[in-house]
């Protein structure tokens, strides 16, 4: 039987213990190979770009470069590549910030060390990552302000409400990660009108990413965290 290749994953955090921790913890699992780290985001990404690694764990807040800043700069020299977020923020506008970024993953560092195994899986495999305690942050979050939002909201459930059944069924394998592929086999219909299904999808509920389909199915309950 083949054995799958190691996912390469490459650290970004301005902190040396942090890292050695990852590094330690990763190098003694084979399901990964550990490329290199960096305490220096701007000097990360053009090693990042020469190394080409499937997965970048990338800290949100370092000195002098975001994580969030640093996140298109790291896509723009290497497109493919997967992006965690890798932080001690869960709340207030740290998660959709890094979402609308284009993170497929946010992963709290207080996380047990099998989640993040998970999560570097899952965003392997195409998936998007949001740990349980951050999605419960987002979900509490928007709960509270529920109120003074409610226009907003009215508009958005009008924006749901124009969805068709097999849209929304669309619409919510689309927030679990799925991909077009994923999407035609589970049901059944061609490839094509997946790619349709998801265009009326970006056009309708304004969203362009599986992440930003990821946030809006957690506040409309239509995912559990």
């Amino acid at each position: 039987m083949e054995t799958a290749a190691p996912i390469r994953v490459f650290l970004v955090d301005d902190q040396t213990m942090i890292r050695a921790g990852f590094r330690s913890l990763l190098g003694r699992d084979p399901r990964f190979t550990v490329l290199g780290d960096m305490g220096d985001p701007r000097e990360a990404i053009a090693v990042i770009a020469e190394l080409k690694p499937d997965v970048v764990l990338l800290d949100i807040s370092m000195p002098g470069l975001s994580g969030i800043d640093a996140l298109p700069l790291i896509r723009k020299g290497h497109p493919r590549v997967k992006v965690v977020m890798l932080t001690h923020h869960e709340g207030e506008t740290f998660v959709e910030q890094a979402l609308r970024a284009g993170a497929d993953g946010y992963l709290s560092k207080d996380s047990d060390p099998v989640e993040l195994v998970l999560a570097l899986q899952s965003v392997h495999q195409g998936k998007m990552y949001l740990s349980p305690r951050v999605a419960g942050t987002v979900l509490q979050r928007n709960r509270a302000s529920g109120l003074a939002a409610a226009t907003g909201a009215q508009m958005l459930q009008g924006k749901l409400e124009s969805l068709t059944p097999r849209e929304r069924e669309v619409f919510q394998l689309l927030a679990l990660g799925k991909c077009n592929k994923e999407i035609a086999r589970t049901l059944a219909i061609t490839l094509g009108t997946t790619k349709k299904h998801r265009e009326n999808l970006q056009r309708k509920l304004d969203c362009h990413s599986a992440a930003e389909m990821a946030l809006l199915a957690i506040r409309e309950g239509l995912m559990v965290p």
